[in-house]
């Protein structure tokens, strides 16, 4: 599911009118066969495992203290099993001001990590994304997307951290004006 705000505001700096272009979007992560299945086996492994160290405590009642010990041990891994699975719902939000677009990962609904920030105008590329796309070995490729193939965007850069950077990513129609007003001269047209 998409959401977005676009918001613009009009600032009076030393007389003059100054606009902000502000842009957020959220992107949800279409989970693929591969994450339904991989879900599914670690809530398989977590019950069975949590289920075998019950049993294990429950052959154990006549040593109390080995006994609760094996119950706490269930307690932590029916506990680590839900954490484990709650981290693989993953969400993207993408914040756009004034030429500098941030990307967020966010875990869970609770936890969130930056993932990258680039500066528009400092692209060194920007187009659809396909899968065939060549990447040099020292391209880091961080992808922020829905895993829906069409409306997969690019974005190639030099970060601080990463060096060589390639963000593929999925912008709304919003999304993609406010990043296109941006844009160097040679990548608007191309766009």
């Amino acid at each position: 599911m998409w959401y977005d705000i676009i918001i613009c505001k009009i600032k009076k700096r030393n007389g003059e009118k100054i606009m902000d272009n502000f842009a957020e979007q959220l992107v949800k992560k279409n989970e693929t066969s591969a994450d339904k299945t991989r879900r599914i086996l670690m809530i398989t492994v977590g019950i069975l495992f949590t289920i075998a160290i019950v049993l294990l405590a429950i052959l154990q009642l006549g040593r109390p203290l080995v006994a609760l010990l094996g119950f706490a041990l269930a307690v932590a891994s029916g506990y680590g099993t839900y954490h484990i699975v709650q981290n693989t719902y993953v969400e993207y939000e993408y914040a756009f001001t004034n030429g500098d677009l941030d990307v967020d990962k966010i875990i869970a609904k609770k936890k969130r990590k930056e993932m990258v920030s680039a500066n528009i105008r400092q692209l060194t590329d920007f187009g659809k994304y396909s899968d065939g796309m060549e990447e040099t070995e020292d391209m880091t490729v961080i992808f922020a997307t829905d895993n829906i193939a069409e409306h997969e965007y690019y974005a190639d850069f030099t970060d601080e951290s990463y060096g060589s950077t390639r963000l593929v990513f999925a912008p709304d129609e919003r999304m993609l004006e406010n990043i296109q007003k941006f844009l160097p001269a040679k990548l608007r047209h191309r766009s």
